[in-house]
């Protein structure tokens, strides 16, 4: 009785810490059922080679969450995506999700600051056939997205856009990709509930990254839930992913 009074209060104990990647109070929910039952079985071949590759990695963290992976996959292919932008790429985990769902002759313009991460799960994504589809950019995505603005043929042009990167720069991406995405076409901004640090008191103990970032993630959500030129649908998925489809 001791021991699972114990191991009840470490799984606890895991979930309250600032850092966890499911949004789930209960790891035999998350881990043991919902990854074993209904991602893990799914899990194409490439992508769980790059998710253990990437959970290698110092910085692990980072990388989108296997259920929101699959999310993201089968929503591309429900609204039929064809020509799509990620900011921020990491070793790729979520690129190789959007570029298994688009046809062979689809198209992902993705930014990051850091090729050598990218570089790390190029030859999973070389492996899986689909690396002819990404177009991979090194560097701060404002500039290019500006580059793009810039040019009115590019206006409306993507058909999804997915944001997992400096979350201080997220409205400023967005001021950028509303004109970018099509009407009716969908943005998802990943890590919008950000630890679920959104809804911590102010004297709580967060790590430090959290709580810096925390005011952005919130002035980001109130400045997309008052946006009239998108529908948002805000999912506890992951750490937290919003939709927006954008309707003029």
């Amino acid at each position: 009785m001791a021991t699972n009074t114990q191991e009840q209060q470490s799984q606890a104990g895991r979930h309250q810490e600032v850092g966890h990647k499911s949004l789930l109070q209960s790891d035999a929910l998350y881990q043991q059922y919902i990854l074993e039952t209904s991602v893990y079985p799914r899990e194409p071949e490439p992508m769980k080679e790059l998710r253990e590759l990437t959970a290698k990695h110092p910085w692990n963290l980072m990388t989108t969450s296997a259920d929101e992976g699959q999310f993201l996959n089968m929503l591309l292919k429900l609204i039929n995506a064809k020509n799509t932008m990620e900011i921020g790429v990491y070793t790729g985990y979520s690129l190789l999700a959007t570029a298994l769902a688009l046809p062979d002759d689809g198209k992902i313009l993705a930014m990051d600051i850091n090729r050598e991460n990218y570089e790390l799960g190029l030859p999973v994504i070389q492996k899986a056939g689909v690396a002819h589809k990404i177009d991979f950019k090194e560097g701060p995505a404002m500039p290019a997205l500006d580059q793009l603005v810039e040019d009115e043929k590019n206006h409306g042009s993507f058909d999804f856009v997915f944001v997992d990167a400096d979350k201080d720069n997220y409205i400023n991406y967005h001021k950028r990709l509303i004109e970018l995405v099509k009407v009716g076409g969908l943005i998802g901004y990943d890590n919008t509930l950000w630890n679920g640090s959104v809804v911590a008191p102010p004297d709580a103990p967060l790590r430090k990254y959290v709580r810096y970032y925390r005011d952005f993630v919130l002035e980001l959500n109130k400045a997309l839930a008052a946006d009239p030129r998108i529908e948002i649908c805000m999912l506890p998925v992951g750490d937290g992913i919003t939709l927006c489809r954008r309707v003029k």
